[in-house]
């Protein structure tokens, strides 16, 4: 597997690299996000891509949901292949923005390495990983409502009406 990882922080690309890291996965570190189109491009020209992008939010000169976009923005127009991408997000409200970039998934830090194995999986598949969304509890009917529709129902069922 070949992951681009985009961040400026050393810890980071230690965690992603302890997590995910075997003998058939490779990495290309990217500090600065305005380096990672160029990347991108790059493997493109020599023939090879990513399987998947992993972008932290904060990255020194360009944000994680700027390269987000700017790797989508590159897809549709047809310069860069459409890679999957894994947003890390420094909070639950961070979510918002990773939905509207175009990201395939994200997680919230601090990150553990079961969940970003299991998000990377997910996506690299062709799936998501929408960490921090609940899906809404199903409506249920209000009791004293539900008991009128009951009541009105029997009614309707034993009233007989003359003929006449």
């Amino acid at each position: 597997m070949q992951v681009l990882l985009a961040t400026d922080a050393n810890w980071l690309v230690d965690d992603v690299v302890a997590a995910l890291g075997d003998e058939n996965t490779s990495f290309t570190v990217c500090s600065d996000g305005r380096e990672v189109s160029k990347q991108v491009t790059k493997r493109t020209k020599e023939g090879g891509s990513f399987d998947v992008a992993v972008v932290d939010l904060q990255i020194g000169s360009m944000g994680g949901i700027a390269v987000t976009m700017a790797l989508r923005l590159d897809a549709s127009a047809g310069n860069a292949p459409d890679i999957p991408i894994l947003v890390l997000l420094d909070r639950v409200a961070d979510v918002f923005l990773a939905r509207r970039s175009g990201a395939n998934g994200w997680l919230v830090k601090p990150l553990d390495p079961l969940r970003l194995r299991r998000a990377v999986r997910a996506i690299v598949a062709g799936g998501t990983y929408p960490e921090g969304l609940t899906p809404p509890a199903p409506a249920e009917p209000e009791p004293q409502a539900e008991q009128e529709a009951d009541a009105a129902a029997e009614s309707a069922g034993s009233e007989v009406v003359p003929a006449g």
